[in-house]
């Protein structure tokens, strides 16, 4: 006759199962996934090799970005595209690690959590700049201009009309000192001042022009390009010139000089150019006029 296993026994035994099969997923981690067992395949061994012990750890670039398309693009499901993104994933073939990004509302918050160690990278667009390269490594990757986007109905066509009126910044970026070098130009010719409206991100300064509270919003060439594009008819943008005070903003990705991640990120910087996927990138993403020859290491700072 065949005993059949007691009720007691069988719970004892799908238990051990369970454990096995948790113990065998937990070992499978750590196998070349990011989960702190060794670079991923095709990764730079001698770049991962460098990386801070945390991040090797850890297996995970910690990213901080806020909403900034068409750098960043933040999906209602939460899911990221855009240029950050695809330079993130170049960067993490590179080196072997996967990066992680947290959404942030503003400038500020970014540069203060590297500091605070909650995140180990910003990859802007934020200038480089002598003053934050005290407390931060850059690598530039593009340069970029200041354009202003308005309402298709706006009576704007040239930025010079932008004197005595209203436009809306993300507070403490590049722009923000565009928009100031714009009002001096126009003070310095006999027009009323601009007046700064300074709000979290991008997504914040296209609303206000839209809602009236500003008669612009001030944003890079590139992301202006791209809210033309995607909203075809709704809006129009001037560009700064160097006259009103315009400059070729150097534009780079920043780590925290505390974290010793600079040295490291340049030289993955420089295999992402050599390895063809800085210009494929810039390509597709239609700015293949501000690329740079190769990457810069603290370009803010005169050497």
């Amino acid at each position: 006759m065949r005993l059949r296993p007691r009720a007691g026994a069988r719970v004892h035994v799908a238990a051990l199962l369970v454990v096995a099969a948790v113990l065998l997923a937990g070992c499978g981690a750590t196998v070349g996934d990011g989960g702190g067992g060794g670079p991923a395949p095709g990764a730079n061994a001698a770049l991962y090799d460098r990386l801070p012990e945390a991040v090797k750890q850890a297996g995970v670039l910690r990213f901080a970005g806020d909403s900034h398309p068409p750098y960043r693009t933040v999906g209602p499901d939460g899911r990221i595209t855009g240029i950050d993104k695809d330079f993130q994933d170049a960067l993490s073939r590179v080196l072997g690690v996967r990066i992680q990004t947290t959404i942030v509302d503003s400038l500020p918050a970014a540069l203060q959590g590297m500091l605070a160690n909650r995140y180990d990278a910003f990859n802007g667009p934020v200038k480089a700049t002598a003053e934050r390269e005290r407390q931060f490594d850059t690598v530039t990757w593009m340069t970029t201009r200041t354009s202003y986007v308005v309402p298709a109905a706006s009576p704007v066509t040239a930025t010079d009309q932008l004197c005595g009126r209203r436009v809306a910044v993300a507070t403490a970026s590049i722009v923000e000192q565009q928009l100031a070098n714009l009002s001096a130009y126009c003070q310095r010719t006999g027009r009323p001042a601009t007046t700064s409206i300074g709000l979290a991100d991008t997504n914040a300064t296209l609303l206000a022009a839209q809602s009236g509270r500003a008669d612009a919003a001030g944003m890079t060439q590139a992301a202006a390009i791209d809210v033309v594009a995607q909203q075809q008819g709704v809006y129009r943008y001037v560009t700064q010139t160097e006259e009103q005070g315009a400059t070729a903003d150097k534009l780079a990705l920043y780590v925290a000089k505390s974290s010793q991640l600079g040295p490291v990120m340049e030289q993955a910087w420089q295999q992402v150019f050599a390895d063809g996927d800085y210009a494929r990138i810039m390509a597709k993403w239609g700015l293949s006029d501000v690329t740079v020859p190769a990457p810069q290491y603290n370009a803010g700072t005169a050497s």
